[in-house]
């Protein structure tokens, strides 16, 4: 799509720069003087060449600009980058992307809110989904360089999960929670301090 769409743009650059080339020589004709002649054409041709570049300014960016894996508003972004700092803060590179993947993988989910912030509060028979929510740790945490660069490149498409959907720190979960998790769900794998699962 990315590429189909920068073709056509750029179709149409090529088009413009054609048409308005093609008025300057028939505006050359009917210059009244040699000089006036080449003075509209001078013009002209700048104009032209200047939409021309415009457009491709136009197609450079439609190129270059981040294709995130979903939608995300700026409100989803900072919700991301502080669930996961939250949850793996202390973790390395891998323990926060795996974080960051569980979240992006139940807004792909149909058995989820399709958005990151509704997946991040949501609540399940009034309880929440991740531990940072419901203590409120969300709100106090700083959200370190890292944490920004792991979030940006599983937006972007990088993802180590195996479609993994749950977490939970079994050091920390009570017992009736990890019953569910061991009973319920299929154990992945685990990684740093969180054990991983999917339906």
């Amino acid at each position: 799509m990315m590429y189909s769409r920068s073709n056509i743009l750029l179709f149409i650059a090529y088009t413009i720069f054609t048409v308005l080339l093609i008025f300057s020589k028939q505006y050359d004709v009917q210059a009244g003087t040699a000089d006036t002649q080449k003075k509209v054409s001078v013009v002209t041709e700048q104009v032209a060449m200047e939409s021309f570049e415009s457009l491709e300014r136009i197609i450079s960016y439609e190129i270059l600009k981040p294709h995130y894996c979903i939608d995300v508003s700026e409100k989803d972004l900072d919700t991301l980058m502080r669930i996961v700092e939250a949850e793996a803060g202390g973790e390395d590179r891998t323990g926060k992307l795996l974080v960051a993947n569980v979240v992006i993988n139940r807004v792909k989910n149909k058995k989820f809110p399709n958005n990151v912030t509704d997946v991040v509060y949501q609540k399940a028979q009034n309880v929440t989904q991740f531990s940072p929510v419901s203590n409120g740790k969300i709100n106090e945490v700083t959200v370190s360089e890292e944490t920004r660069d792991v979030v940006y490149s599983a937006l972007w498409g990088e993802d180590i999960s195996g479609g993994a959907l749950f977490f939970m720190a079994r050091k920390y979960a009570m017992d009736e929670n990890v019953k569910w998790f061991d009973n319920q769900l299929t154990f992945l794998f685990s990684y740093g301090g969180h054990d991983f699962y999917t339906r």
